[in-house]
């Protein structure tokens, strides 16, 4: 743990008797102490007189505060923590560890799609600000399929989403507000469902019925052109950055390599894989992020792309290690920009799977490309380095 190059430092919750510690990250929401929002919320559940709930759902869960701290208050309850970050789901993790708490199981999902189990007592979340209405939407009224007999769902939205959180409560008829309490920043709403659902739980995901969605455009850049299906949640959804744009025109200034696997780091909405796809042709395409949404997004904008399924291998993580992959001729990573040590992590990575004559494409703020270049020397060979508004893009090699 003491040598994770995400970690930023520990925080320590004392609350209800109880009094635990966090690992927290720069790369994750409210990292500089347990923000305000979740102690709001955790203070309304506990004060609350609800039966002590056994199975206990956190939606969204970060580095573990609601999940977590419900966890030390109800101790015989089974607590599941999901979140699309990979990052949050190892730091949840380790500080469950580090608080000694067991019956905690933390994994990888998008809302309610990946779930293990269902008949929670009692399902929490802080909603993030940006997931767009439609997903938020989403969140509010099919926790119903998921609630045991009685369950309570209890959530926390910052300010200017309670009038939209209200009417999407007060507009679903089975849902029966149990609580609302207000203060300066954030909301919070508890409810439950009066009876069985009233209608059927969808047979697709949410993911599959376009729950997500939030445009459909195309994206041309020099001889490129491809149609993109965009995601709330997600940057780039309607343009280009000017690192991209300058990562893409990059690609197509290559010097006709052979390009059997590439892999694809922070693929985003997709558009960089799609650009090796249709560049290159690669027998294998295996895309590397901690965001759920963006491989899930990425790897539909392949296949709408005319990639085969078979070819796109997907992986779930913080970081950038293939263990089970070939080498890869063609490394293609977006670099983000808050943590230096991880940033060098990454592309020395490569280093490991990268073949003869492969090529890593680096594409980041000038400023951390700098840094880049003076922290791995003698580990690549600069190849060529291109400049754009305030980008840039950084050829190596081995």
């Amino acid at each position: 743990m003491d040598e994770d190059v995400y970690f930023k430092k520990v925080v320590t919750f004392r609350a209800w008797k109880h009094s635990l510690q966090f690992r927290v990250s720069q790369d994750l929401f409210s990292s500089h102490d347990i923000d305000l929002g979740t102690k709001l919320l955790l203070r309304t559940i506990i004060e609350a007189d609800y039966d002590r709930p056994q199975k206990v759902l956190d939606i969204g869960c970060g580095y573990g505060p609601i999940g977590l701290t419900l966890k030390s208050v109800f101790t015989s309850a089974l607590v599941h923590m999901v979140d699309r970050d990979a990052l949050a789901i190892e730091y949840s993790r380790q500080n469950a560890v580090l608080n000694k708490l067991t019956d905690v199981e933390v994994y990888g999902g998008l809302g309610y799609d990946d779930l293990k189990t269902a008949e929670f007592d009692l399902i929490v979340s802080n909603i993030p600000a940006k997931a767009g209405e439609s997903v938020i939407s989403y969140l509010l009224k099919e926790s119903v399929y998921y609630l045991a007999h009685n369950g309570v769902v209890a959530v926390v939205v910052v300010k200017p989403l309670e009038q939209f959180v209200e009417k999407v409560l007060e507009n679903t008829p089975p849902i029966s507000v149990l609580l609302k309490r207000t203060r300066p920043g954030h909301s919070v709403f508890h409810y439950q469902f009066a009876g069985k659902p009233p209608v059927p739980q969808p047979d697709r995901s949410a993911f599959e019925r376009g729950v997500y969605d939030r445009a459909s455009s195309e994206f041309r850049v020099g001889n490129l052109k491809f149609p993109i299906r965009a995601a709330y949640g997600l940057p780039e959804f309607d343009s280009l950055s000017y690192g991209s744009e300058l990562a893409m025109r990059a690609l197509q200034n290559l010097p006709n390599p052979i390009v059997q696997r590439a892999a694809i780091f922070n693929p985003g909405q997709g558009h960089l894989a799609v650009a090796v796809w249709k560049l290159f042709r690669p027998e294998r395409i295996v895309l590397v992020d901690r965001d759920l949404l963006a491989l899930r997004f990425s790897r539909l904008n392949l296949s709408l792309n005319e990639c085969p399924d078979e070819r796109v291998v997907v992986s779930h993580q913080s970081g950038l290690t293939l263990t089970n992959e070939d080498e890869a001729d063609l490394f293609v990573i977006r670099l983000r920009e808050e943590s230096r040590d991880a940033n060098n992590m990454v592309v020395k990575q490569t280093s490991k799977k990268l073949s003869k004559n492969g090529i890593i494409l680096v594409s980041a703020s000038s400023t951390a490309i700098t840094r880049l270049i003076d922290d791995l020397e003698g580990i690549f060979s600069v190849r060529s380095r291109e400049r754009w508004r305030g980008n840039s893009v950084l050829i190596l090699v081995k």
